[in-house]
């Protein structure tokens, strides 16, 4: 189960927040993945009517002292997507899972943004806002973490109550990293920003996305990539205290 946080404060706040963005109750969290024909669906928005109470297997986590964000299903090109709003505000959505990235390597999803974060500059924590974002979870075994890292998680893990994952790749659409710019998340080693998408040029389109996130993660973290636990979705824009709207359609794992 993932149980984490990701945002900011003390080390060791801002270590449970930046290494998770969302938190699972071991009581509560519902693993949502249906693997057909080497595809496994994890986000079919598509499935659900509009709502602006989303269906209970996703989960809405939002972070202490920190207003949250808006979240609906909503009607775009005849199909149900998420939207969120965030205003000087940041939450997520979050979904645990197991997929097996030797399987299913391909991590397919579209995505369409009103507008970028004009101040937001992610290699910052002053700056670290995002008009759109999905991070990936990898369950990395401690014993492969050197002394200190595996420290730090234990750390997290102990002050936060729940486990904590130990890596993440975050895809996001930035503002002014150039597309295909990657580094470390200002806030820990353990997450790396990739931006595949940067600046205005396509606000309002939608734009479809299909990375291989075993290649990103070995990439990322110079091993093979080890079982996926969970992705979540969203936007961020506590730290600029901007606006910007994000949808999302289906997001699935594919094996090629």
């Amino acid at each position: 189960m993932i149980n984490a946080r990701f945002k900011r404060r003390r080390f060791s706040a801002a270590l449970i927040a930046r290494i998770a963005l969302f938190a699972f109750s071991t009581l509560s969290a519902v693993a949502f993945s249906v693997a057909t024909g080497g595809t496994q669906a994890t986000m079919t928005f598509s499935a659900y009517a509009p709502t602006s109470s989303l269906p209970t297997n996703f989960r809405i986590i939002t972070l202490p002292n920190i207003k949250p964000n808006q979240f609906s299903l909503v009607t775009d090109r005849q199909l149900t997507v998420l939207q969120v709003r965030s205003n000087d505000s940041a939450s997520s959505v979050g979904l645990n899972i197991e997929v097996d990235p030797k399987q299913t390597p391909m991590l397919g999803w579209r995505w369409k943004i009103d507008r970028t974060i004009q101040s937001a500059d992610t290699t910052l924590k002053s700056g670290d806002d995002y008009a759109a974002r999905l991070y990936v979870f990898f369950d990395v075994p401690l014993e492969k973490l050197s002394f200190v890292e595996r420290s730090k998680i234990r750390i997290a893990r102990l002050v936060s109550g729940n486990d904590v994952p130990t890596a993440a790749l975050c895809y996001v659409w930035g503002n002014r990293a150039p597309i295909g710019t990657r580094h470390w998340s200002p806030y820990t080693s353990r997450v790396q920003i990739v931006t595949l998408q940067s600046g205005a040029t396509h606000a309002n389109q939608w734009v479809d996305e299909k990375h291989d996130v075993a290649a990103d993660f070995r990439a990322a973290f110079g091993t093979s990539a080890p079982k996926i636990m969970g992705i979540a979705v969203g936007n961020d824009t506590d730290q600029t205290h901007e606006a910007a709207t994000v949808w999302f359609g289906d997001i699935g794992f594919y094996a090629n």
